[in-house]
């Protein structure tokens, strides 16, 4: 399958792995980036600039494929040296960056200067439009159905990425609901280049989570996630566990939430011991719809060739048959 994503970044398969707080290390990066996808490195999982140097020249021993980084931009209660962690990907010489959150034109010149290709993360048009505005290659179409941060607006996947494709010049990834040959070619009829999969990624041999985490998700519904934060403007999308409903519990209560109520459950650490050591009722932790779709814990060169494969088949034979000469 060749694409503008494919040409763009120089992978073979149009299948881009999702920046995943605690879960987008080395071990998993290289895996999707042999298997011909773009794998990427959180660049917030490692505690500081000089950690990211380290994970990235580490994905290098492991990996001779392109692969990228995310930075996320978000407010957060102990200032983020984002400006090194920035200098430490334009050092050691990545060429894709992926950001999310907030828009990140004060780091593009830098970027532009390094060569780097720049997909920005986006819930909604008007986000694309700006990042396409101030000189990022291409964006990422996050629908509602995604894990993590859906934005506000509650524009599901099957309309918010026609809409953006009918707006936008640069090439668009399409991500939140991925997990399948069904959506590549699904994403690719809807005007995407590609499909962006976080959730789909953690189910596999290779993500760096403990096996409960794993097996939960292949047990899972699409009913299985919860929306949380939305008293605060900020919802997150989380895997639907007994924490989860204790935070859902207390923003449904009369009045303003206080987030201090909220904090000692949702706390960071608790999320990434749960990842780390199997307890699925210790904290929160991110999951989309998408885990009504997961039945089984392939390695990612599996998942990828079975997701290709079956997309082809879709668009050769399935739908050929559909069009009448």
């Amino acid at each position: 399958m060749k694409t503008a994503l494919t040409e763009m970044l120089g992978i073979e398969h149009p299948i881009v792995q999702g920046g995943m707080m605690h879960v987008g290390r080395a071990e998993l990066a290289a895996a999707v980036s042999n298997a011909g996808g773009l794998g990427i490195l959180t660049a917030l999982t490692q505690p500081t600039p000089e950690d990211l140097t380290k994970e990235i020249a580490r994905c290098r021993e492991m990996t001779d494929k392109p692969f990228g980084v995310n930075i996320t931009l978000l407010p957060t209660i102990k200032p983020v040296p984002y400006d090194e962690y920035a200098k430490a990907v334009i050092e050691s010489g990545v060429k894709v960056v992926e950001t999310a959150g907030r828009s990140p034109e004060p780091f593009m010149p830098a970027f532009k200067a390094a060569g780097i290709k720049v997909i920005h993360k986006c819930t909604s048009v008007r986000h694309a439009l700006k990042a396409e505005k101030i000189g990022c290659d291409m964006v990422s179409i996050d629908g509602f159905e995604c894990a993590g941060h859906p934005g506000e607006d509650d524009i599901p996947g099957l309309v918010l990425i026609p809409c953006a494709a009918n707006m936008l010049k640069i090439p668009m990834i399409a991500s939140g609901g991925f997990g399948d040959g069904r959506g590549l070619a699904a994403a690719l009829a809807l005007g995407a280049e590609g499909i962006n999969m976080g959730t789909r990624f953690v189910a596999t041999k290779e993500a760096p989570v403990h096996d409960n985490v794993k097996q939960r998700m292949v047990e899972a519904s699409e009913l299985d996630t919860a929306l949380i934060f939305r008293t605060l403007n900020n919802t997150a999308r989380v895997f639907k566990n007994s924490i989860a409903t204790q935070v859902v519990e207390i923003e449904a209560q009369p009045g303003d939430t206080n987030f201090d109520d909220l904090a000692p459950l949702v706390a960071g650490v608790k999320g990434r011991e749960v990842l780390d050591k199997g307890d699925l009722e210790y904290g929160i932790w991110t999951a989309g719809m998408v885990v009504g779709l997961i039945k089984d814990i392939p390695s990612c060169e599996d998942l990828i060739k079975t997701i290709v494969a079956d997309a082809q088949e879709i668009i050769a034979a399935r739908l050929g048959r559909m069009v009448q000469n």
